[in-house]
């Protein structure tokens, strides 16, 4: 059994071709207007209250869908739909087994896979969603589930309304490849 499970993991497909530099300056671009503008939020907008817009699973979302922009992962659905139904999920953790920090945070994590499996909304930044929503600070844990709307859903909005806009100025991109 070993064996077979070693086979497995000896590769077999070739690597993906290079990236175009062409694509690789929308990218950049989409990457830096997206997390640039949720960060000029946090830091000028709500800088001094105890209200958080960025959350570090955005840096892997802005990979997704400004890199990645016909990845299945990186679509719209699953966007935000990963998104808000991992922080609801790890909220939930959070409350429940309050205490109990790194069980809550296998729940969590746990959860929003097969939630996002599920429903068939799978972003892999959602996973870091639920887990932030646990292992946060205590400003993250005070949001209760107000951490679903602000920072969650409005700072993926905000990074879906500019991929929506600079992944389609160039000729050669399109955004999304579905919408659900």
């Amino acid at each position: 059994m070993m064996k077979t499970i070693l086979s497995k993991m000896n590769g077999g497909a070739k690597s993906p071709p290079r990236v175009g530099l062409s694509e690789i300056f929308w990218s950049c671009i989409g990457g830096f207007l997206g997390v640039g503008a949720v960060a000029f939020i946090n830091y000028s907008i709500l800088g001094g209250t105890d209200m958080v817009m960025i959350i570090g699973s955005f840096g892997a979302s802005a990979v997704l869908i400004y890199g990645a922009i016909k990845s299945p992962l990186a679509q719209p659905r699953n966007l935000i739909g990963g998104h808000l139904l991992s922080a609801i999920i790890g909220v939930a953790a959070y409350q429940l087994l309050q205490g109990h920090i790194p069980l809550s945070a296998a729940v969590a994590v746990a959860m929003a896979i097969g939630v996002m499996e599920l429903t068939k909304t799978l972003h892999p930044p959602g996973g870091a969603t639920a887990l932030i929503a646990v292992i946060g600070s205590p400003n993250i844990h005070a949001l209760g589930y107000l951490y679903v709307v602000i920072p969650v859903g409005l700072g993926a909005v905000i990074m879906l309304a500019i991929a929506l806009i600079v992944n389609n100025i160039p000729r050669h991109r399109k955004y999304p490849e579905f919408w659900y």
